[in-house]
């Protein structure tokens, strides 16, 4: 969902939705999580990856997320918000058997990367870097 005017707005609910305006660079997005059954690997949300002039932040509003950020990873539960850098490798995953709830907040060009990838036919690894490097991102997987 977003809007083309420069006035303030607010949307219920944000589930599923993007929340942004024209005029700004900001965009919110609420998405859940699968929980994964026990003993088994986690499914990463998004692939290992860099954006190299873009900030990515998250906000745990239900369940759990992993969030590797470097070298390290964090597990962010109901109210916590992680921050991953530009410049810095991340990626993400629910590691809990319940599904999470959470706020993805990124800019407009990670949200057009994302769209990118959703709308894509084929993702082979050639296809999905290329991609990520019109976003002035990196794909490292």
């Amino acid at each position: 969902m977003s809007n083309s005017m420069n006035a303030p707005i607010t949307a219920l609910p944000l589930l599923g939705q993007t929340l942004s305006i024209f005029s700004a660079d900001l965009v919110m997005a609420e998405w859940t999580a699968d929980g994964c059954l026990p003993g088994s690997e986690p499914m990463r949300i998004a692939p290992l990856h860099i954006h190299h002039e873009d900030d990515e932040a998250w906000y745990v509003l239900e369940g759990k997320l992993a969030i590797q950020i470097g070298d390290s990873v964090v597990e962010a539960s109901g109210g916590s918000a992680v921050i991953a850098p530009r410049g810095v490798k991340h990626t993400f995953w629910n590691p809990a058997p319940e599904p999470a709830r959470y706020l993805l907040i990124m800019n407009k060009r990670i949200q057009s990367l994302i769209d990118a990838i959703h709308a894509m036919e084929q993702r082979d690894p050639e296809a999905m870097k290329a991609l990520f490097a019109q976003y002035q991102a990196e794909l490292l997987e």
